[in-house]
């Protein structure tokens, strides 16, 4: 399934910011902003600074994106992988690439069905489920496990910047049950499933992760998350080979071209050799400060974009997930992509604010 070329492009305001410490935030239904909002009841789709800075997001979006969801066309999307609890220096916050994801495409109005596993009773569980509902993200596709814990990593800072991850083993996501994951796919209706390679690093999970998306009839969209214990050619590969789109950073791009192109060829021959070695339709290439670029078949450059500044750099962690949401929100609505993208890698930028 490919993307028509042509999506109605939506116009892009450039965001004011203002110091709102506590103001709830919501999306304005006619403009589709996030602005600031009254408080809204536990379970509505309304999003709260204390949600969303489990993204890093610190300040808030007086008006960030006109229009963008307007005129929500009934697209949903599919969310597959990892739901866990970051465990940072000052305290744990619900994440996994997967569930960031979700939970951005829940607080942009974009119908998400997010599949996992989690402890039936324990608190890094509740705390998933909690933070969920703070994003209005619905639970039908969260899967409750009696004898394995809900997943934790350790997030450690490297000196001189950056994060390690120190990811525990056999945490209920290791243990997805296919059976109920696919009648709730099926229910969805879904038209993109997006997964990941982390959640892959189990048996069980990456047996059940391939059964549902090898026969799925839409756009797969893959997310690769080179973490030890799931960085090896072989899993890329077999990942790869069931993605019809990947998104991928440029460590991750080096990572792939070592294995599989000439490690040391231009960029757009290593994405040629990658998309046709895989039969992939679309790359979509995140730089950080440099920016993104958008490649279709045999490295043809479709667009590009330059860094989005932030002056205010905190963390990092976070923001290829909101990029990625912010591409599969447009995606849902046939938006133009090079906009999509522009307005992606703006978001993005903001979250490592």
């Amino acid at each position: 399934m490919d993307t028509p070329a042509a999506w109605a492009s939506s116009r892009i305001v450039t965001p004011r910011l203002s110091v709102m410490v506590r103001t709830p935030l919501c999306l304005a239904p006619q403009t589709g902003a996030i602005v600031a909002s009254p408080a809204r009841h536990h379970g509505e789709s309304g999003i709260t600074l204390g949600s969303i800075c489990s993204l890093n997001i610190c300040c808030c979006i007086e008006y960030f994106i006109s229009r963008f969801t307007a005129q929500m066309s009934h697209c949903p999307i599919a969310v597959l992988g990892e739901a866990l609890v970051d465990e940072f220096h000052d305290g744990p916050v619900a994440g996994g690439a997967p569930f960031n994801v979700a939970r951005s495409l829940a607080a942009l109005g974009v119908p998400a069905l997010f599949i996992s596993r989690i402890g039936a009773d324990d608190a890094h569980g509740r705390l998933v489920l909690q933070s969920a509902r703070r994003y209005g993200l619905a639970g039908l596709g969260l899967q409750r496990d009696a004898a394995h814990a809900t997943g934790r990593v350790g997030v450690h800072e490297r000196p001189g910047g950056g994060h390690s991850f120190e990811i525990h083993g056999d945490a209920a996501w290791d243990h997805l049950d296919a059976g109920p994951a696919g009648a709730a796919l099926a229910d969805a209706g879904a038209a993109v499933l997006y997964f990941g390679s982390l959640a892959q690093r189990h048996p069980v999970s990456r047996a059940a992760i391939r059964a549902l998306v090898k026969p799925f009839a839409g756009l797969r969209l893959l997310d690769l998350n080179l973490r030890p214990g799931t960085d090896t050619p072989v899993l890329a590969a077999e990942s790869l080979m069931l993605a019809d789109w990947v998104k991928v950073n440029d460590g991750e791009l080096a990572r792939l071209a070592g294995w599989f192109a000439d490690p040391a060829g231009a960029e757009a021959a290593q994405v040629a050799a990658l998309m046709e070695r895989f039969a992939l339709q679309r790359l979509v290439l995140t730089c950080g400060a440099a920016g993104w670029r958008f490649y279709g078949p045999r490295g043809a450059l479709l667009a590009q974009g330059p860094g989005e500044p932030q002056p205010r750099l905190v963390d990092t962690v976070g923001a290829g997930d909101a990029f990625t949401a912010l591409l599969l929100a447009g995606l849902a609505q046939r938006r133009e992509l090079p906009t999509t993208l522009a307005l992606a890698n703006r978001y993005a930028a903001f979250v490592c604010g």
